[in-house]
């Protein structure tokens, strides 16, 4: 299988990646992407990571799987660069104007938040066209429980945003007393009047920021 991980995620990813991941994921994707539609491209699976160095990563945002319809997923959680805006993305907007009070604009690609040193993670971080959650027991959450491992470890202080029950999953993992976490519905027309408008995290992200000194996230795209 081809794809890009960073040298930094490559070190420590290694003990996963040589183990389960080649033994039970990478050939499951292998046979997947040969033999059904799967976002994201091959090339993108790790974008989320590859886009924010450890050191500067302020804010994790963790959903569920990428999106399952053609010219969507980019790798990054609830962004599509090149497509049309997906329900989950259009209330994380929603909520972000009636939070913030502010106007957000017609992108669609969070790759600015990216820049920002927000990490977009799904729990499951690829997808059989059509068909959510296709994925979620093929291994990766070797892969994801690691990360988010990895990132709980960290001195600097992360605001962690857990939104969805795949996501709320990491709850028992994230015990540093240096982070701030916050877990909500799913931005999902299926979920999000149960507890994802009004949640108002992305206030309280940049509240904490604010606090501990690090500058805050521009969400306006």
């Amino acid at each position: 299988m081809s794809y890009i991980l960073s040298e930094e995620w490559q070190k420590i990813l290694a003990k996963e990646i040589d183990g389960d991941c080649k033994q039970k994921l990478f050939p499951f994707l292998n046979n997947e992407y040969n033999t059904h539609k799967v976002f994201p491209p091959k090339d993108k699976i790790f974008a989320s990571i590859n886009a924010v160095p450890i050191e500067n990563i302020k804010v994790v945002i963790i959903g569920q799987d990428p999106y399952h319809t053609e010219g969507q997923a980019d790798g990054l959680a609830f962004s599509c660069a090149k497509g049309k805006p997906q329900p989950s993305l259009i209330n994380i907007k929603k909520e972000i104007e009636s939070d913030l009070n502010i106007k957000m604009n017609n992108s669609c690609d969070l790759t600015p938040w990216a820049k920002q040193g927000v990490l977009l993670l799904n729990t499951s971080l690829s997808v059989r066209e059509g068909s959510p959650c296709s994925h979620s027991k093929c291994g990766w959450q070797v892969i994801t429980t690691k990360i988010i491992e990895v990132l709980n470890q960290q001195n600097q202080p992360i605001v962690f945003l857990l939104w969805g029950s795949h996501a709320k999953s990491f709850l028992k993992i994230l015990n540093n007393p240096k982070h701030l976490v916050l877990s909500a519905a799913h931005p999902s027309p299926l979920s999000a009047y149960s507890g994802f408008f009004g949640c108002k995290h992305f206030s309280k992200a940049n509240e904490f920021l604010l606090k501990n000194n690090v500058k805050p996230i521009d969400w306006v795209l």
